[in-house]
């Protein structure tokens, strides 16, 4: 797969680092501690600033006129046009993105910055942060640590974007989910100032707390609920359902008319839910824990995608978090009334 990791000419680095383990495809930096943030800037690359330029444009061969209430987002240290913003476009710069994870816990105290990165020419940037604490499945070791994923972007597209992820550790499952009116996401706009920024930290360090306690609750509630293997394929194929006439096709069971396509991801995610070791847990095999990481697994561990950027994207705000948060909800629907009807046709 394409990484599209920025390659910073300045220092001969991928601007990409990890705490103790391999880096994204084998480049950037592995550290052996977790450092501050301001380490954690130097080791990703993304110690540079971005400048709001005044943008021109060539009317004759001698003369040139500036563009009025536009501008050109370019990288301070290789001059890098990284994108055309408007007037009231308020930049983010990489340090900042920092601070609101550091104004969240008064100065870092307790949280640990493990992965951050650059994409393209440095016009997206990434960082992941491990909380203090773990959601705990079961009476063994099915742990789910943490994280708060944060991007942002420095060409003029899409908002400042944080979200709580808790990642199960036994097999680097994302376990996004929104319960009830609540999202795992926050979105900022680029227009926002600093005072709001401040605030909406804060609001996803409650939305984390919040949703932690909950899904702890729910998980170790959907260990105890049993479901059958053709129960967990009827849930595969409802969770992965991507249209309104494939769904009618599932309602009348005309598997023939299913296209190939859906038929092999829907298989590829039973045969993960039956093989893997991590289904067979006590706290999966057999389980709606289990039939729910059936599916997170899938998109995480077996789906192909064109590239890693767009793996990221796909869990996080994409369709794989789309079908993710539909096994959610058909597990707790499951949970609440014992079986639901076309899990059972």
């Amino acid at each position: 797969m394409a990484h599209n990791l920025n390659f910073n000419e300045r220092t001969g680095r991928y601007s990409f680092f990890s705490v103790q383990q391999k880096a994204w495809h084998n480049l950037g930096q592995i550290v052996d501690q977790y450092p501050t943030s301001a380490e954690a800037m130097v080791h990703a690359g993304l110690d540079y600033e971005v400048i709001k330029s005044p943008l021109f444009t060539k009317v004759t061969d001698n003369n040139e006129k500036e563009v009025p209430n536009y501008f050109a987002n370019v990288r301070s240290d290789n001059n890098t046009v990284l994108g055309i913003v408007g007037k009231d476009y308020q930049i983010v710069q990489n340090k900042e993105a920092f601070s609101f994870f550091d104004s969240i816990v008064g100065g870092g105290h307790g949280i640990l910055y493990e992965t951050a990165g650059a994409l393209g020419n440095g016009e997206r940037i990434f960082i992941t942060a491990k909380l203090p604490g773990y959601i705990r499945v079961g009476s063994g070791d099915d742990v789910t640590e943490k994280y708060i994923f944060l991007t942002t972007s420095h060409d003029g597209r899409g908002s400042i974007t944080a979200a709580f992820t808790p990642i199960r550790i036994v097999c680097q499952n994302t376990l996004n989910a929104a319960l009830g009116s609540m999202s795992n996401i926050v979105r900022i706009k680029h227009t926002a100032g600093a005072k709001e920024r401040f605030e909406d930290a804060h609001r996803i360090m409650g939305v984390a707390n919040v949703l932690s306690i909950q899904m702890e609750e729910i998980f170790n509630q959907w260990t105890k609920v049993s479901i059958t293997d053709k129960q967990v394929k009827r849930l595969i194929e409802h969770a992965l359902c991507p249209n309104k006439e494939t769904f009618d096709l599932l309602k009348k069971s005309a598997i023939d008319e299913l296209s190939s396509m859906f038929k092999n991801s829907v298989n590829d995610a039973f045969a993960y839910a039956m093989t893997s070791d991590t289904q067979q847990m006590e706290t999966t095999k057999g389980t709606l824990f289990g039939a729910y990481n059936a599916v997170t697994g899938y998109f995480q561990n077996v789906a192909k995608y064109k590239s890693e950027e767009k793996k990221l994207e796909s869990i996080m705000n994409g369709s794989a978090q789309k079908r993710a948060q539909k096994a959610f909800d058909l597990c707790s629907s499951f949970s609440e009334i014992g079986s639901d009807i076309f899990l059972m046709n």
